[in-house]
């Protein structure tokens, strides 16, 4: 909340400061041109919102081999349930072979080395029913083996094309634009600067002696400079007060008032768009 003060500044403020806002520098995340980059300074921008994105066409193509790679390793791998089947069926034969000769046996119709014959094959093919599903099943995973990793790089590739896109990390506005769309950029080079300005943060300082009238959450009226006699009002929020002693910053007034120990106090402030980094501000304590 502001409003409009018309009194000279020669009003007593218990505090001195500035506004600041939490600045977020904006980097590359990848090594490439910079294919689309629509960025203004003082521009508007929501969290997430996608501002540009660099070139990847390298890294699509390198994907695309990889994939193509991945695909002719699974085209190596065998069925283990197809082959198995078929001595399975080989197996249910040779089973109904052999009740037929065991009552032909009964019978007295043929002799017991058939039986005994016949007793043989079926053990030999349950060993190669075995042996097949071991064979292939090592033989697969080794094959999958070799998937793994290509998977892993695919996983990063895609991970990388992601990075690729420029996005805003939150709601604010652009403060410093430092590339331009078409520019070779790499990795770790700033883009852009971008602070959320809906609400400054006055960093003041007081005295020891002042503690006792603050606390966190207390209202205090904000005073900041609207011509070379007049002044407007805000209403702010304690948000944060230093546990810590300081001596006062030499922005500060006096020499007097330099060499005295202060505590540092944050006082969050609504921001009607008239508020700047930087600006000076006075705090007055209800």
């Amino acid at each position: 909340m502001a409003f409009w003060g018309c009194q000279s500044n020669n009003h007593d403020a218990d505090a001195y400061g500035n506004f600041e806002a939490t600045e977020i520098l904006v980097s590359s995340e990848a090594s490439a041109k910079l294919i689309q980059f629509k960025v203004d300074e003082g521009q508007l921008v929501e969290q997430g919102q996608m501002l540009g994105f660099a070139d990847t066409t390298q890294l699509y193509l390198q994907k695309q081999q990889i994939i193509y790679s991945i695909a002719a390793l699974k085209s190596k791998t065998q069925d283990v349930g197809v082959q198995v089947r078929v001595l399975i069926a080989q197996k249910n034969n040779l089973s109904r072979e052999k009740k037929r000769i065991e009552n032909l046996l009964k019978d007295g119709a043929t002799t017991a080395k058939q039986l005994d014959d016949i007793n043989g094959e079926i053990e030999v093919t349950d060993s190669r029913i075995l042996a097949t599903r071991s064979q292939l099943t090592t033989a697969n995973a080794g094959i999958l083996s070799e998937i793994a990793p290509l998977e892993a790089q695919v996983e990063l590739i895609n991970d990388q094309l992601t990075k690729s896109y420029i996005t805003s990390p939150v709601s604010g506005t652009v403060l410093t634009k430092y590339a331009e769309e078409g520019e070779l950029v790499v990795m770790g080079q700033p883009l852009f600067k971008v602070a959320d300005l809906r609400e400054m943060t006055l960093r003041a300082y007081i005295g020891g002696d002042q503690l006792s009238d603050l606390k966190l959450g207390s209202q205090v009226e904000v005073w900041v400079d609207q011509d070379k006699d007049n002044y407007r009002s805000f209403t702010g929020t304690i948000s944060w007060i230093s546990p810590q002693a300081e001596f006062t910053p030499k922005i500060i007034q006096t020499k007097e008032e330099r060499v005295n120990l202060v505590y540092a106090v944050k006082v969050k402030v609504p921001n009607d768009q008239t508020l700047k980094i930087g600006m000076p501000g006075e705090v007055k304590f209800k």
